[in-house]
């Protein structure tokens, strides 16, 4: 892809391909940046480009592909894999030295080798990546290219760079890259039909993006270096890419090559560039390891298929006592009902890792399924004393605690624990859950809400709050409380479907 490589254009495409959605939306935003360039989207300090794509509207923009992301069931929910791809991207941003811009990394359940950044600091990475990587580093040395693409403006830099076209052509533009994108055509025919679209010349485009490839990866690699991983994982990846598809013809290149050109020259400039770094020993994290292997059960066809692929690789010898094979054996065993097997790896992998916190979710996950309620119990008791406030462990324990009817100390730990980080999706349906388990109907359709909300459904989340008004035996500070976030959900609807509200048509 030429001007919105990585960063919009294909991404967009993507989502059109797969929900058939957002088209309409991106584009129309799109056309409406002009309009409010010269008010109040005009900041004080900054480049050009912000004029013409604020910061304000690239959040909006990405917030809603991504919530569209996730009402299609694309993005990985899995409270493991979340809070690992999430840590490892923070982790990079810590070093990037900017303030104010939101981040949020998220997988994506797709087969194809690549990763994006969104608008608004939105970056996705596919499973097909995860699990071609070799090493975290190269992991991190994506994530670090994605996420200079956002330090850098390259999105709005982009839109801006070609202002002399009309803002019609700039939706043009994106029509030609979601329809062709959508439909399957050959890249260099959409190029041809954005280049058509804008008024200017393949040429100039591919250069663009070439210069932005080039700024993603000087930035990216030194976000590495400072995080502690080893640069040399981001040159290691491209070339991995380079050599899987040698004999093969564009069409069936790794799409991380299609949509991230990679040229021989750019392969040494990014080598010759590690070697002003100094060497890094990176030793992969345990969640690196424990991430691949859950994705990798999680996109086998069956179960059977994880085991044989687990199996194998556990008679290899630079794969004896890994962590990632152990583990995935281990989950795979308790997914087919094998829990003795289950027990006997879980119990294993706990006894040479007491500070891995998936496995004492494994263990006590694997007690439950034993009829052991008290062992269970115990062990998640004792990880939770050891990990406090543990997103994943905490989730997996509330599910416990409903699953044994004590729904009133689930509600307990998963509100401490909103209260105290931003919460996930699952976190919002479980609270929501122990909330109804434990007779507490109205904050249970508050929460829901809040899960529609947070999914980009602002509509069904109107609706849930107005079933919790309606729940008798209400206290004034819930009114208040649900009454403020009806008006602020209803503040981001549609002129016509606010006018259609239930509430309004009662005149409340």
């Amino acid at each position: 892809m030429a001007i919105f490589s990585t960063s919009f254009g294909h991404i967009l495409g993507h989502i059109v391909f797969r929900c058939g959605i957002l088209a309409l939306t991106a584009t129309t935003v799109l056309i409406a940046a002009p309009a409010t360039a010269d008010t109040e989207d005009l900041p004080d300090i900054g480049s050009p480009s912000d004029a013409i794509l604020s910061r304000q509207l690239e959040s909006q923009i990405g917030r809603q592909i991504y919530y569209s992301l996730i009402q299609s069931g694309t993005v990985i929910t899995d409270p493991e894999v979340q809070e690992y791809i999430q840590d490892i991207g923070m982790r990079l941003v810590s070093h990037a030295g900017i303030n104010g811009q939101h981040f949020q990394f998220f997988v994506v359940d797709s087969p194809v080798i690549n990763a994006f950044a969104l608008p608004g600091g939105y970056i996705g990475v596919h499973t097909g990546l995860l699990l071609a990587t070799a090493t975290e580093s190269e992991l991190a040395g994506v994530l670090a290219h994605e996420i200079s693409h956002v330090t850098q403006r390259h999105i709005s830099r982009a839109v801006f760079a070609n202002q002399r076209a009309s803002t019609l052509s700039l939706a043009a533009m994106l029509g030609a890259i979601l329809v062709g994108v959508a439909t399957g055509a050959d890249p260099g025919l959409i190029q041809g039909a954005v280049g058509a679209a804008q008024g200017i010349s393949i040429e100039q485009q591919i250069g663009f993006t070439r210069s932005n490839e080039k700024e993603a990866d000087r930035v990216g690699i030194g976000l590495l270096a400072d995080a502690g991983f080893d640069p040399i994982g981001m040159p290691n990846f491209f070339e991995t890419m380079g050599r899987s598809s040698a004999s093969l013809s564009e069409n069936k290149a790794p799409e991380f090559l299609l949509t991230h050109p990679v040229s021989t020259d750019r392969m040494a400039e990014t080598r010759d560039r590690v070697k002003n770094y100094p060497k890094i020993e990176a030793v992969d994290s345990s969640g690196y390891s424990l991430a691949r292997a859950r994705v990798k059960l999680f996109t086998s066809s069956r179960p059977e298929v994880a085991m044989e692929y687990f199996q194998e690789e556990s008679k290899k010898p630079d794969k004896v006592g890994s962590l990632e094979v152990e583990y995935g054996i281990a989950l795979t065993a308790l997914e087919l009902g094998d829990y003795e097997e289950a027990d006997k790896r879980f119990s294993s992998l706990l006894e040479n890792n007491e500070d891995v916190i998936p496995f004492y979710s494994g263990m006590g996950i694997t007690q439950v399924n034993r009829d052991e309620k008290e062992a269970a119990l115990e062990t998640f008791e004792k990880a939770m004393h050891l990990f406090p406030r543990n997103v994943p462990l905490t989730v997996r324990y509330a599910e416990i605690l409903l699953r044994y009817g004590n729904a009133n100390e689930a509600h307990d730990i998963l509100l401490d624990l909103l209260n105290q980080v931003p919460p996930t999706l699952e976190q919002i349906r479980l609270i929501a859950l122990a909330a109804n388990a434990a007779g507490d109907t109205a904050d249970a359709h508050y929460y829901m809400a809040e899960y529609h909300a947070m999914s980009g459904s602002l509509r069904p989340a109107i609706d849930q709050l107005q079933i919790a008004l309606a729940t008798p035996g209400l206290d004034s500070v819930q009114r208040a409380r649900f009454m403020a976030r009806m008006e602020q959900f209803q503040e981001y609807l549609p002129s016509r479907s606010k006018k259609e509200s239930p509430q309004n048509e009662r005149g409340n």
